[in-house]
């Protein structure tokens, strides 16, 4: 059976269990052309300078990043460079597609930044290589977040930091934007020197306290790989895709009444909040998200739940000859050493509070500040699509950048 299929009914039947049966709110419908827009258009469409720019990694994978060098109603390049890094299934569109009163990126241009929008290797927008096909060759997808922190997102602020003139950035990562940026400092010290802060949006290091259904499913199974074959593919992982894109045109329109379910369906994976959802942008967010992943990116997070580590990629046997020893490093912490601000809420099924806390403690100094959602439903999702995420997460972190030392 078709692996969206069964992801889909998977998700299907939680949302049914789902105990929540709330009214999801619309608010002003979106622009459904969206959808079919790249990041350029969007950007264009909406009056904003906008520049692509690629780069390749050191084993040949090459990464689109977008950059919104300045505001909307201002022809003046900032000297302020900021980083935005996407999370799991994510691209560089989510900072964008809610919308200009919305998007962190529009509100970092119009604050006086230079934006810049990381791709991570694999996703629809850094889906090419030098040598590799992502579509015959197994290669390509050999992978994890490991490889994104220690080599990607290195990658992408020396460049950025070549092309703009500038010595540091200030990095804001989302879910696995926050991980990758963690695995960076912590396998490359020196690039701790080139950070001006990093704030993480739902951190995620340890996750011994996690709570996502699916998450626990792909961790419970992760020793069966044929079964995991089956439901999730050896390498790639749930790409974008028309059959997508036809879940947010159908089943997600503003009168259809299978729109909280769609809903439901994300929320499945990362926390219930339908206050904060405005189910109008579903049929956009669909057209972009998900946008591509490898099964070992979402294997190595199923690995950190079963141990309560957080460490390098496992594999298995294999591990004498990666390592030299029995099981995978864990991350050295202590080389993380540029300023973080951790943003974590009660209702995130992938980023607990205890497990914020214990990585808090693990990078001692570095950890400047927790700072805690002032809402208690907030979820995982909220940082990125919330109706009051302006309000309650980025204008407040845009003040604390402007006062940074």
């Amino acid at each position: 059976m078709n692996t969206f299929l069964i992801l889909f009914f998977t998700l299907f039947t939680y949302s049914i269990a789902s105990p929540y049966h709330g009214q999801i709110r619309d608010l002003v419908p979106a622009d459904d052309e969206d959808a079919d827009l790249s990041v350029m258009e969007l950007l264009q469409k909406y009056g904003y300078p906008a520049e692509e720019h690629f780069v390749t990694t050191s084993d040949g994978y090459i990464l689109r990043m977008h950059r919104i060098p300045h505001g909307k109603n201002s022809d003046t390049v900032s000297d302020k460079v900021v980083f935005l890094m996407h999370g799991l299934l994510c691209s560089s569109a989510d900072w964008v597609l809610t919308g200009t009163e919305h998007g962190l990126g529009y509100l970092m241009a119009d604050a006086g930044y230079d934006v810049w929008m990381g791709n991570a290797r694999g996703n629809h927008e850094s889906r090419n290589h030098t040598t590799l096909n992502p579509d015959t060759d197994d290669d390509f997808w050999h992978f994890s977040w490991h490889e994104i922190g220690a080599i990607d997102v290195a990658t992408m602020i020396d460049y950025a930091l070549e092309v703009t003139g500038q010595s540091q950035v200030v990095h804001i990562g989302h879910s696995q934007g926050s991980t990758s940026y963690y695995v960076m400092t912590a396998m490359r010290p020196e690039y701790n020197a080139k950070i001006k802060a990093h704030f993480s949006l739902a951190p995620i290091a340890y996750m011994n306290h996690m709570t996502s259904p699916l998450m626990h499913i792909l961790a419970f199974w992760s020793g069966s790989l044929d079964l995991l074959a089956e439901l999730i593919g050896m390498n790639e992982f749930l790409p974008s895709n028309d059959f997508m894109e036809m879940i947010g045109d159908d089943l997600c329109a503003d009168d259809d009444p299978t729109q909280a379910l769609c809903s439901n369906a994300l929320f499945v994976i990362c926390g219930f909040s339908p206050d904060e959802m405005n189910a109008t942008i579903l049929p956009v967010l669909m057209g972009h998200t998900p946008a591509g992943i490898s099964v070992r990116q979402m294997m190595h997070y199923a690995q950190e739940i079963n141990s309560g580590e957080f460490r390098q990629y496992d594999f298995g046997l294999d591990n004498l000859i990666e390592y030299g020893q029995l099981t995978p490093p864990n991350y050295e912490l202590e080389n993380i050493q540029a300023p973080i601000y951790l943003y974590f809420s009660r209702n995130d099924w992938l980023s607990a509070e205890e497990d914020v806390l214990k990585f808090c403690t693990g990078i001692g100094s570095a950890c400047k500040e927790m700072i805690l959602v002032a809402d208690g439903e907030f979820n995982h999702l909220d940082y990125l699509y919330g109706i009051r995420t302006p309000e309650l997460v980025y204008k407040p972190m845009i003040e604390i950048i402007a006062h940074l030392d």
